[in-house]
């Protein structure tokens, strides 16, 4: 047994790449219900490296069921409120 970490996958530096940052924000604006899983599977990439871009490049996370921007404004908590009702 060994008390040294092993090596730990990073994300690819090949995967996060200026244009699947762009592609992945492209398809979350057109869809915001938009699943991980689709967005690997369309651009061949794994999940993990998906949810990385989505949460460290483009700043968005999951509120109920769509991509919002991580920091609302005022703005954007009356939209959702108006969606809601």
């Amino acid at each position: 047994m060994s008390t040294e970490d092993g090596e730990r996958s990073e994300h690819s530096k090949e995967v996060v790449t200026d244009e699947n940052i762009k592609n992945i924000h492209k398809m979350i604006l057109n869809d915001r219900k938009l699943k991980l899983n689709k967005i690997a599977d369309t651009l061949k990439i794994s999940t993990e490296c998906v949810d990385y871009i989505i949460h460290e490049y483009l700043g968005m996370g999951k509120l109920w069921t769509k991509w919002v921007p991580r920091e609302l404004t005022f703005a954007h908590i009356g939209k959702f409120s108006i969606n809601l009702l």
